[in-house]
């Protein structure tokens, strides 16, 4: 489950074919943060900025939306808090430079950055809300997460008793069809992270792209 990543630098969007966001946000982000992505609007692919961890449109109060920042695969059609979003087919992609997760060393957690070996950003799948709350709009996305306990590469994170997850990379050929798709089509598309194009280093040794 990831619940920290770096957002791609903005000076970097030309390696994705994209021009860079027009609006601000941190280099390192949490639940709660605002980052940016992409989704499919009548006039094209365009940014938004949106708080990571999901806010259902049918929320009163953001302060008691908790743990919406990554939405299982298995139960994303049914859980109250992604289904709507799931069901009307709202996908977007999440550019990030690198993902964080804990990885257990003799019996300790240590922080790992997930990163492409050649170092180019990425874009993980996702799924996006609009909501209002106490008067005002707000736009959130989730992670869609799939189980990697046989995965070569991701079975190495997160707590040696717990289930191992891992995000979805939506490849440089396929992102226009996932963010048009329709949720039934959407399946097809979660499949596991090619591990021979991933490594991983402590959180302190990864170095940050320029913004």
């Amino acid at each position: 489950m990831c619940a920290n990543y770096e957002p791609l630098a903005k000076s970097r969007a030309q390696f994705l074919n994209l021009y860079e966001p027009t609006f601000d946000y941190k280099s390192d982000l949490y639940p709660g943060y605002d980052g940016p992505i992409l989704i499919s609007t009548e006039h094209g692919i365009e940014w938004r900025s949106a708080r990571f961890g999901l806010v259902p449109n049918w929320a009163e109060d953001i302060k008691k939306v908790k743990n919406t920042y990554n939405a299982r695969s298995e139960t994303v059609a049914t859980k109250p808090s992604f289904r709507h979003a799931w069901s009307k087919n709202q996908f977007c992609l999440i550019p990030v430079e690198t993902i964080f997760e804990p990885k257990y060393i003799d019996g300790k957690s240590h922080w790992y950055g997930i990163y492409r070996q050649d170092d180019m950003p990425f874009t993980v799948a996702g799924i996006y809300e609009y909501a209002v709350v106490n008067g005002e709009p707000v736009v959130s996305m989730s992670m869609l997460t799939i189980n990697a306990d046989m995965h070569p590469f991701m079975k190495q994170f997160h707590a040696p008793e717990d289930e191992k997850r891992s995000i979805v990379v939506i490849p440089k050929g396929r992102r226009r069809d996932w963010l048009t798709c329709r949720h039934d089509q959407a399946r097809d598309f979660l499949v596991d992270l090619p591990s021979d194009e991933y490594t991983a280093a402590p959180k302190e040794q990864i170095k940050r792209p320029p913004a």
